[in-house]
């Protein structure tokens, strides 16, 4: 029977205590290519501890794998209407028409998942109020088929322009600040935001954005919001007086 690892329960391998350590001869099996019954039959483990410690290594792997390599950002135009902005040149946006869309900005970054072939998010975000609205992705694609992804999902913002090829530091300080911004109001990120997120890289930072409609939250009320909701969330963190809505009738 596999002995244990200092400082861990004798009762792992019989699967009643929690493991919290992967012992070497585990890696070294799994490397060797045995599979977790083939490993848990070697060293006289339960088959579900075996699991355990096969995931556990798994988890330890992907954490210690460096980021797929970025094949690009984008941002829709008009991004920054009524934000107050402090970032680099590289953040610069494209003026916005009298009747352009404000509010709403969307995101999308590419990254390498294999040669030709790249992983694909995408993001609406409310910067005016409740944050990440919803998400699209993972998904699979050719590199070649990228260009046409871009126009499908930036159609909504045709009329301001094309996507704006950005760093994707831009991109993370939209989306993650947007969502910090949310929270700080009441409002989490659509639930899909968390197999998403990884896409940005990861967020310690405050971002250099300042949301709401000239700094102050604005609701504009979507088709699947509840508005009465929100609008008693905005009363209970900002106060009256303190946040704008606009609610539309029907």
């Amino acid at each position: 029977m596999l002995a244990p690892a200092p400082g861990t329960s004798a009762r792992y391998a019989t699967g009643v205590a929690v493991q919290t350590h992967v012992p070497d001869r585990v890696r070294e099996l799994r490397a060797a290519g045995y599979s977790p019954k083939q490993i848990a039959k070697t060293l006289d483990l339960r088959p579900a501890v075996a699991a355990r410690l096969v995931r556990m290594l798994a988890a330890e792997d992907a954490a210690a794998a460096p980021e797929p390599a970025v094949v690009g950002c984008w941002v829709s135009p008009g991004w920054s209407a009524h934000l107050s902005v402090d970032g680099p040149e590289e953040w610069a946006d494209v003026p916005l028409p009298e009747d352009g869309m404000t509010g709403l900005a969307a995101v999308v970054v590419a990254r390498r998942h294999r040669p030709q072939r790249v992983s694909v998010c995408g993001y609406l975000v409310d910067t005016f109020c409740l944050g990440v609205k919803n998400t699209l992705g993972p998904e699979l694609m050719n590199e070649r088929d990228l260009p046409g992804f871009l126009h499908t999902f930036f159609t909504g913002f045709e009329a301001v322009g094309q996507p704006l090829a950005v760093p994707l530091e831009l991109g993370r300080h939209l989306v993650c600040g947007a969502v910090d911004h949310a929270r700080r109001l009441g409002f989490e990120p659509a639930p899909d935001f968390r197999d998403t997120a990884s896409h940005l890289g990861e967020w310690t930072e405050t971002s250099r954005i300042t949301f709401g409609r000239d700094g102050v939250p604005f609701y504009v009320s979507g088709p699947y919001d509840n508005p009465r909701t929100v609008v008693r969330t905005l009363e209970r963190t900002c106060g009256e007086g303190n946040y704008h809505y606009l609610v539309g009738q029907g």
